[in-house]
């Protein structure tokens, strides 16, 4: 089998940022990484879990909910993917890095969150949520479009 473009990416040598992961057309995936791949602990279920319904239910709120495909963890539990179509990668992380502010500083009422709507309702961390948000909202609040290339 041909290998997948996302394990061609040096992983020993990549940082926590925003990169363009892949271009499939008109969608563009976003590598949101928020750890450094096989040297620092990887982040908590919960609190991936939370980040995930928070970061998706402001993205889909945005002015370009149109445009969102998708947003969601990664296996490796190092960070998220996020596609989206027909927007600048300016805008996307512009965009993201709102998302993760927004986070942040989020109230208590976790979006999504009973057995009707989540299939692991009870598993949430909003704590933890907010903490990865902020460590990755203060990286990336000075990211350019220019530094979404892969650095290794």
């Amino acid at each position: 089998m041909e290998k997948i473009e996302s394990f061609k990416i040096n992983h020993t040598s990549l940082k926590r940022g925003m990169y363009i992961s892949r271009l499939d057309g008109d969608i563009v995936t976003y590598d949101l990484r928020m750890r450094l791949p096989n040297i620092e602990p990887v982040m908590d279920n919960a609190a991936i879990h939370t980040i995930e319904h928070l970061f998706a239910t402001f993205v889909r709120n945005s002015e370009h909910k149109d445009n969102i495909i998708y947003f969601g963890p990664m296996g490796c539990r190092t960070g998220f993917y996020f596609l989206t179509r027909g927007i600048s990668h300016k805008a996307a992380l512009e965009l993201s890095v709102k998302a993760l502010k927004f986070i942040s500083e989020y109230g208590d009422d976790i979006p999504g969150v009973s057995a009707a709507e989540c299939g692991n309702y009870r598993e949430h961390d909003l704590a933890g949520a907010k903490a990865e948000a902020k460590a990755q909202y203060e990286l990336l609040k000075g990211w350019t479009a220019e530094k979404m290339e892969y650095n290794g």
